[in-house]
């Protein structure tokens, strides 16, 4: 099978599809893949080191408010749509898949115009810009929230199958994970990651806990601290006493991220919809932090339904502060029972079959192929 995955902007949109790419290479190692994004979007770095065929489109998201920026962008999107279809042309794929972010929208729109089927994937409960441009378009619609089937056109093929992080995580090894940071396998690991990009509210906070981990026996702390974020993050920590750091790692991203994740005891992160599914599907008790920064605060329901379910404990940013947050994580990594139960908590909302529920509707979809 011959598949096209367009997605970016984020790691939320660009990690989904390359979950996808990978479940349809484990089932079928002959599938062929393309991925086309954009040169100045973030899948410009991340999909390359994955080894899947890459090629770009140039586009950019609407403006909220009228502007001549939209006008160009309307140009500018019409021109995406013509690369789209001669890049389709050459590769004919059997179907196309979108995660979502503005890049996908000229290709999906453009594999619909050719007759090629696709698939869309929403990750949070309201779906992106993006997503509900292509509603119309798209020949099914995967959400990873049953709640997200309300928000979309009626009429259409509407399943509910998870986010396909859940699974990708699951193939992780978590031995090459401790031995990427040079920690002891084994070890006990309290993990804070902003996302893709960084969060500068929980970079702020990292000395306070770095000090806080630096007295539990035998547990690590490993920051993830974005680019942007690194150098000052890093020069903070450098002022801390050597006997509360020397079990401590700070990178700015982790190209093993799933290795990673598969090996920690505590996650501490944002609070988005890619993460919720890893979470869950490794059964790691979280700490979540939404981002106040985003549409229709999803991300703060996201973390609402994993502290409800005991998974998580959940604190808004506003209350964030370093001397709270090292409390918390001393309490949990304190007390097996607890982590022991937040675990079988996070473990009970997964759905750890969600790529292999996508590639078999690709699967459907594909067969019979209708060409372009």
């Amino acid at each position: 099978m011959r598949v096209v995955l367009t997605g970016g902007g984020t790691g939320g949109h660009i990690y989904p599809a390359a979950s996808i790419g990978r479940q349809l290479k484990r089932e079928d190692p002959d599938t062929e893949l393309l991925y086309i994004g954009s040169s100045t979007g973030l899948e410009s770095r991340i999909v390359p080191k994955l080894g899947i065929p890459f090629e770009t489109i140039e586009i950019s998201g609407f403006k909220r408010k009228l502007s001549l920026d939209n006008v160009r962008t309307v140009i500018r999107f019409l021109r995406a749509v013509r690369r789209s279809r001669a890049l389709l042309r050459g590769f004919r794929p059997d179907v196309v898949v979108g995660t979502g972010g503005y890049v996908c929208g000229p290709v999906v729109y453009a594999a619909a115009r050719l007759g090629i089927p696709t698939l869309i994937h929403e990750q949070n409960v309201d779906p992106g810009m993006a997503n509900a441009f292509l509603s119309r378009y798209a020949d099914t619609i995967a959400v990873s929230f049953p709640e997200s089937k309300a928000r979309f056109r009626r009429g259409r093929r509407i399943v509910h199958t998870g986010n396909p992080c859940a699974t990708n995580v699951l193939h992780a090894d978590k031995a090459k994970g401790y031995a990427s940071l040079g920690i002891p396998e084994g070890s006990r690991i309290v993990l804070v990651v902003g996302g893709s990009r960084g969060a500068r509210a929980l970079n702020e906070v990292i000395p306070d806990i770095a000090g806080a981990v630096g007295r539990l026996d035998g547990v690590w702390l490993v920051a993830v601290t974005g680019d942007v974020h690194y150098e000052q993050t890093k020069e903070r920590l450098n002022r801390l006493p050597a006997e509360l750091s020397r079990r401590l790692r700070v990178v700015p991203y982790l190209d093993n991220m799933p290795e990673v994740l598969a090996a920690s005891s505590l996650i501490i992160s944002r609070a988005g919809a890619s993460m919720i599914a890893e979470i869950t599907a490794l059964g790691v008790p979280s700490i979540l932090v939404p981002s106040p920064n985003v549409t229709h605060n999803h991300q703060e329901a996201n973390a609402r339904s994993l502290a409800d379910a005991g998974a998580a404990v959940m604190i808004l940013e506003r209350e964030l502060a370093g001397q709270k947050l090292a409390g918390t994580i001393a309490r949990i990594m304190g007390d097996e029972a607890v982590r022991r139960a937040m675990s079988e908590a996070a473990k009970s909302l997964a759905m750890p079959d969600s790529a292999e529920r996508i590639t078999a509707e690709l699967r459907t979809l594909a067969a019979p192929k209708r060409g372009c």
